[in-house]
């Protein structure tokens, strides 16, 4: 069903902060989830994710600061939280000896499902992650993707307003992470529904995602949409083929333009990186070489958010 536009946001953290003895976990974020967005949570092992997430579904008390969902603060409403969460964990949590319908039917009576609906509810949800005619199977026999559609037609069931994905397309083939993307962008446009997302595939979140948030080490160290995060963040390769080999001091001498922080010669490219605030000084660049050497191709790269992230939060193994 479409809701009205809601300006209530679907979360807001204001300094949470959770000690586990000396250790910060989460140190003093700040930040809002819209409503009817899909909002991406992304940072390394370790960043405090899982933590806020706790936080935010009322399985763990902060040690400070405050989080309220749709308006509910999670301390004092927690049973409304509650109703007003869907949730599809990493580990899907099914009853893998029970058949679809079974499983679906068990989440319908712990969410309080009226009875007169609870069939139909069943039914439309499980056409709408196409597993209708297998509502008879046990779950046992399902694909990893057909689980992970499973589990989000079964956080769906009660009518959440907000979903939570944990992973969402962990484990499963290409065709079915391509499904499972389509179903939660038509979460959004289609039903309404605001969508807080954790993944470790940087392309889903690129795909998915309206604004990302990158946590590492408790803290917010960038916000934005994924086409702003590549622009205020990232740098852009231009990589120039030419018909001889190039000089050093051609190099050299680009190496000097602004916004240039490294040239890479190798026989006949040129790979430049360059910020993207100073992508003027391409036409400087491309007059300078062409001073020297003659141009064969020019192809210009953007920056993806792998790159973006790995700057942003190192690249080193994390516990």
């Amino acid at each position: 069903m479409n809701q009205k536009e809601n300006t209530t946001p679907a979360i807001e953290l204001n300094g949470l902060t959770k000690h586990f003895g000396d250790f910060k976990a989460v140190d003093g974020l700040s930040l809002t989830v819209r409503s009817e967005e899909i909002f991406g949570l992304l940072g390394p092992n370790g960043s405090g994710k899982t933590t806020i997430i706790n936080m935010i579904s009322g399985l763990s008390k902060p040690t400070s600061g405050e989080a309220t969902v749709l308006g509910h603060n999670i301390l004092h409403d927690t049973r409304v939280v509650y109703a007003a969460l869907g949730s599809v964990p990493q580990e899907t949590a099914l009853y893998e000896e029970l058949n679809a319908w079974t499983n679906l039917s068990i989440h319908a009576t712990l969410y309080g499902v009226p009875r007169s609906v609870r069939d139909k509810k069943i039914t439309d949800m499980l056409n709408l992650v196409q597993l209708y005619d297998r509502r008879h199977s046990r779950v046992s026999t399902f694909s990893g993707g057909m689980k992970r559609r499973l589990a989000l037609a079964r956080a769906l069931l009660h009518d959440p307003l907000l979903l939570y994905l944990d992973e969402p397309t962990l484990g499963v083939d290409v065709q079915s992470r391509r499904a499972i993307w389509n179903y939660i962008l038509d979460l959004k446009k289609k039903e309404g529904k605001t969508v807080l997302l954790t993944t470790n595939y940087l392309e889903e979140a690129n795909a998915l995602c309206d604004r990302i948030a990158i946590i590492d080490h408790g803290k917010l160290v960038a916000l934005d949409t994924p086409i702003n995060l590549k622009r205020r963040y990232g740098d852009t390769v231009m990589e120039i083929e030419t018909t001889s080999s190039v000089s050093a001091q051609l190099s050299e001498r680009l190496r000097t333009l602004p916004g240039v922080s490294e040239v890479i010669q190798e026989d006949k490219v040129l790979k430049v990186t360059m910020s993207a605030d100073e992508l003027s000084v391409t036409g400087q660049l491309i007059t300078i070489v062409t001073q020297e050497i003659n141009i064969k191709k020019i192809s210009q790269r953007e920056p993806n958010l792998e790159e973006i992230f790995l700057s942003l939060t190192g690249s080193g193994l994390r516990d």
